[in-house]
């Protein structure tokens, strides 16, 4: 049995993210869970994109790619597609995940590949020194947007419910543990698996998070979603969420009957309640639930293409690609 320590998965290349910056957390976390395995280095790739967060490669030992904006999803599913025995990881941004690559990432999600992919969500363009992003809040003052930014923001969770994802959660930069948990589900997950990470710009949007990171604030906003458990939260546990009509809302426990408080099931095979529970908030604002949205087993890309092309070659046998290239399927036009 081979065994690691997170020495092994450190570079010998100066980590240069801004300090204070979350992402030497998420580093961190990573890290100590890929020495956790026993999958040899070489057996693990990151792809990332462009942004902050995909300096990621270089700062792990293991294969990776810092590939062009928005086509890490792309790139990391052409390898899981081609070398299933690999462990694929994709780490991106808000602005690298949700703008121009928004395309490559819900058809990534719904294709069910094999990937594990890390969403550094900081509402901010940091890499290009603090223009909004898609995830920033509506009014929001930035260079690019000095009167308020006027577009609604998207809700990573939900647009990956909406994609049909596997697997979906969200966790926080600074909460270790929890983390390390969520991160451990996604990658042992069979199937596409998204972690929305709300990480800490402490340069451009500093305390971003500090409804739900706050000492304070966070005793009463955070609503931690655990499987086969009541949704009750606040300070007093005096909060709960109920479904009315399979719309999710917030009530005070003592106006409900303990039976009616909602059961969360990470595994139900309908992503409704789930997604009714990511509209709970549309950011880290006041009740935010955290924790694994979805978690539900259904066929791999990878392993639905090998069936296929057996099948194939059951029926008919090895393909003839003179038979292809010369039958009659084609037009002339005039």
């Amino acid at each position: 049995m081979t065994t690691f320590e997170r020495a092994d998965f450190q570079t010998d290349q100066e980590v240069r993210w801004c300090p204070g910056c979350g992402d030497y957390t998420i580093l961190a976390t990573v890290q100590n869970y890929l020495a956790s395995l026993e999958i040899p280095r070489e057996n693990h790739v990151f792809v990332s994109g462009i942004g902050c967060a995909a300096r990621f490669p270089y700062y792990v030992e293991t294969y990776g790619m810092h590939s062009i904006h928005g086509r890490a999803p792309a790139i990391a599913s052409g390898i899981a597609a081609t070398r299933p025995e690999l462990s694929v990881w994709v780490v991106t941004g808000d602005g690298d995940a949700l703008s121009i690559g928004g395309n490559h990432l819900i058809h990534a999600l719904r294709r069910n590949l094999n990937i594990t992919i890390l969403l550094f969500n900081n509402q901010i363009y940091g890499l290009t020194k603090g223009q909004y992003s898609p995830t920033s809040e509506t009014g929001k003052r930035t260079k690019s947007s000095p009167m308020g930014a006027i577009e609604y923001p998207f809700n990573p969770v939900s647009v990956a419910l909406g994609a049909e994802a596997s697997f979906v959660a969200r966790t926080i930069d600074m909460d270790r543990d929890h983390s390390s948990e969520v991160i451990r589900r996604a990658h042992e997950h069979n199937g596409s698996a998204l972690v929305e990470i709300y990480q800490n710009c402490n340069v451009f949007n500093d305390k971003a998070f500090i409804q739900i990171t706050g000492k304070e604030e966070r005793t009463v906003n955070r609503i931690n979603l655990t499987h086969g458990e009541p949704i009750i939260f606040g300070a007093d546990d005096d909060k709960a969420v109920v479904m009315n009509d399979g719309a999710a809302s917030i009530v005070d426990l003592a106006d409900v009957d303990p039976a009616d408080v909602h059961i969360h099931d990470e595994f139900a095979p309908s992503p409704a309640a789930a997604f009714s529970l990511s509209r709970l908030s549309h950011g880290p604002y006041g009740p935010t639930p955290i924790g694994i949205f979805r978690a539900v087993e259904r066929d791999g890309y990878s392993e639905m293409l090998d069936h296929q092309i057996l099948d194939a070659q059951s029926k008919k046998g090895p393909g003839d690609l003179m038979d292809l290239v010369s039958q009659n399927g084609t037009w002339q036009v005039e």
